[in-house]
C-alpha cells in the first residue's frame, strides 16, 4: 500500500499524529502568512534587495536583542530510546528560517498523502478514472513543491560554514528530502496511467459490485517508458538513502524509520520497473521472459523464490496478517503506507504471476530465464520531472509600509477638559447643593444626567 510521501513525518509527535486534512490546510495557511515576514526580516539583516513586490530597494533591520527560539526535531533519532526528542535552542533567525521552511516542505508532503488516501480506501465507493487522475495530479504538485523547498534549503545550507544544531536541517538531510520528494513525484507520473494497483484495490473492496471488468491494457511503448521512469525514481531514492545515512553530527542522526522508508521506496521502485519490463515482454508474446521479470521484481522486494520454500512455513500466515493490518490502517487513515509501496507492489506482481503462469503452462510453455540474466541488462532511467527553483514569497508594499510606521500608542490626555468623554466627567462633578456622597441619587437612569 503505497503512500508515495514521507509518511514518517506524520507519525512523529513533533508534527501531526494523524492525517487531518483540515488541520494541515490550516497550518499551511499559517506558514504561508508567516514566511514572507520572516524572509523580509532575514533579508533586511543582510541588506538584501527585493524585499517586497512593488519596489527594489534595500531595507536595514537591526536586532534589539538576540533571539532565543526553540524547535523540536521531528526526524532526528532520540538520544534516549523511547523518550521524546529534546527541543533544540537556537539564537539565530537563519535557523528559524530553516526549521520553518522544513515544516512547509513536510506540510506539502502530508497534503500529497491526504490527496492519495481515497485511492486505497476499500470500504467506500471505487474512484472513477477522472477522480483518480485529479487526486494523483494534486499529490504530484505538492510533492514537487516540497522538493523545491528542500532544494532551496539544501543550497542555502551548503553555503554555511557553521554546523547545524541538529540533523533535521543539515545540508545532507535537506538534499536527501529533495531527492525523496522527486522520486515519489516520478512514481506518481507512472501511477496515473498504471491500471493494476486500481484493479487490486477494486478486488479487495467489499462494496464493489463490478465483478466483471476489462483487462488492463498498456501500450507496449508506454510500458517500456514506465519502466525507465521507475528506474529513475529508484536512482533518486538511492541517492536520498545514501545522503540520509551520511547525516550525522556527534550523537545526532536521522531516525532509522525514515532511513528504512527511503530504502523501501528504492526497492519498490525497482520492483515496479521489473513489472513493467515484464508487461512489455508479455505484450510481445514472450510469456516466459515476462515471468522472469516478475521473479526479478519479487527478488527486489526481498521475497524468496517459491522453489526455495520447503515444507510448512509461517510466511503465508505472516503475509496475510500484514495485509489485514495494513488495510485497517488505511481505513483508520493513520499510519498507512509506512512500507513505501512494497505491499501493494507485491500484490500486483503475485496477481500477474498467477495469471501468466497459468497461461504459460497451458499455451506458451516458454522457458523462464533467471533473474540474474535479466537484471544485468537493465537500461538507464529516464527523467520526467525537474526540481524548479523555490519562489520565496514577498511582502506587499502595503504590508511593508505598515511595518515602517511607528507603533500604536494609547492617547492619554489626563484631566483635559476638552475630552470627548463628557458623560464620565459630568458624573464626577456633584450637583449644586447636594449633600456629599449623595450625587448618584440626583441622576436620571435614562439620560444619565442630573435633574
Amino acid at each position: 500500500m503505497a503512500s508515495y510521501v514521507a509518511v514518517f513525518f506524520a507519525l512523529r509527535r513533533g508534527l501531526w499524529a494523524a492525517d487531518d486534512g483540515a488541520a494541515m490546510v490550516h497550518r499551511f495557511n499559517s506558514l504561508d502568512n508567516y514566511i514572507p515576514y520572516l524572509l523580509a526580516v532575514d533579508a533586511g539583516l543582510s541588506q538584501q534587495r527585493s524585499l517586497h513586490e512593488a519596489h527594489d530597494e534595500a531595507i536595514g533591520v537591526t536586532l534589539a536583542s538576540t533571539p532565543s527560539i526553540e524547535w523540536r526535531p521531528t526526524i532526528s533519532e532520540s538520544a534516549v530510546p523511547g523518550r521524546e526528542t529534546a527541543r533544540v535552542k537556537i539564537q539565530s533567525l537563519e535557523y528559524e528560517l530553516f526549521f520553518t521552511l522544513s515544516t512547509l516542505g513536510y506540510t506539502h508532503s502530508l497534503l500529497a498523502r491526504a490527496a492519495l488516501h481515497p485511492l486505497y480506501v476499500t470500504s467506500g465507493a471505487h474512484l472513477g478514472a477522472q477522480e483518480r487522475t485529479t487526486a494523483i495530479q494534486n499529490a504530484a504538485k505538492h510533492l514537487l513543491d516540497a522538493a523545491s523547498v528542500h532544494d532551496f534549503l539544501a543550497r542555502r545550507a551548503e553555503a554555511h560554514v557553521t554546523s547545524p544544531p541538529c540533523a533535521d536541517i543539515a545540508a545532507t538531510t535537506t538534499r536527501a528530502l529533495a531527492s525523496l520528494a522527486l522520486a515519489e513525484a516520478t512514481l506518481l507520473a507512472v501511477l496515473k496511467d498504471d491500471p493494476y494497483p486500481a484493479v487490486v484495490a477494486q478486488n479487495r473492496n467489499k462494496n464493489d459490485t463490478e465483478w466483471m471488468y476489462k483487462a488492463p491494457d498498456i501500450p507496449k511503448v508506454r510500458a517500456h517508458l514506465f519502466a525507465r521512469l521507475c528506474l529513475a525514481a529508484a536512482d533518486h531514492a538511492a541517492q536520498a538513502s545514501a545522503l540520509a545515512k551520511a547525516t550525522t553530527k556527534g550523537t545526532s542522526k536521522l531516525n532509522e524509520g525514515l532511513i528504512r522508508y527511503i530504502e523501501d521506496l528504492r526497492m519498490a521502485s525497482r520492483a515496479r520497473a521489473c513489472r513493467f519490463f515484464g508487461i512489455d515482454a508479455e505484450l510481445s508474446g514472450q510469456t516466459g521472459t515476462a515471468l522472469g521479470w516478475l521473479q526479478c521484481g519479487l527478488q527486489e522486494l526481498g521475497h524468496e523464490p517459491k522453489e526455495a520454500k520447503k515444507g510448512l512455513s509461517l510466511s503465508r500466515m505472516k503475509k496475510e496478517w500484514s495485509d489485514k493490518r495494513e488495510d485497517k490502517k488505511v481505513e483508520k487513515g493513520s499510519g498507512w503506507g509506512a512500507d513505501a509501496g512494497k505491499l501493494e507492489e507485491t500484490r500486483v506482481i503475485e496477481m500477474l504471476e498467477e495469471k501468466w503462469t497459468k497461461m504459460n503452462d497451458t499455451i506458451m510453455t516458454q522457458t523462464v530465464p533467471s533473474p540474474a540474466s535479466l537484471l544485468s541488462g537493465l537500461p538507464s532511467g529516464r527523467e520526467i520531472h525537474s526540481i524548479k527553483p523555490y519562489e520565496a514569497p514577498k511582502l506587499s508594499a502595503q504590508s511593508l509600509e505598515a511595518m515602517r510606521a511607528p507603533p500604536d500608542r494609547i492617547d492619554d490626555y489626563g484631566e483635559d477638559p476638552l475630552s470627548s468623554d463628557d458623560d464620565e466627567k459630568a458624573a464626577k462633578i456633584p450637583p449644586p447643593g447636594a449633600f456629599p456622597g449623595t450625587q448618584d441619587q440626583y441622576r436620571s437612569e435614562s439620560t444619565r444626567s442630573y435633574y
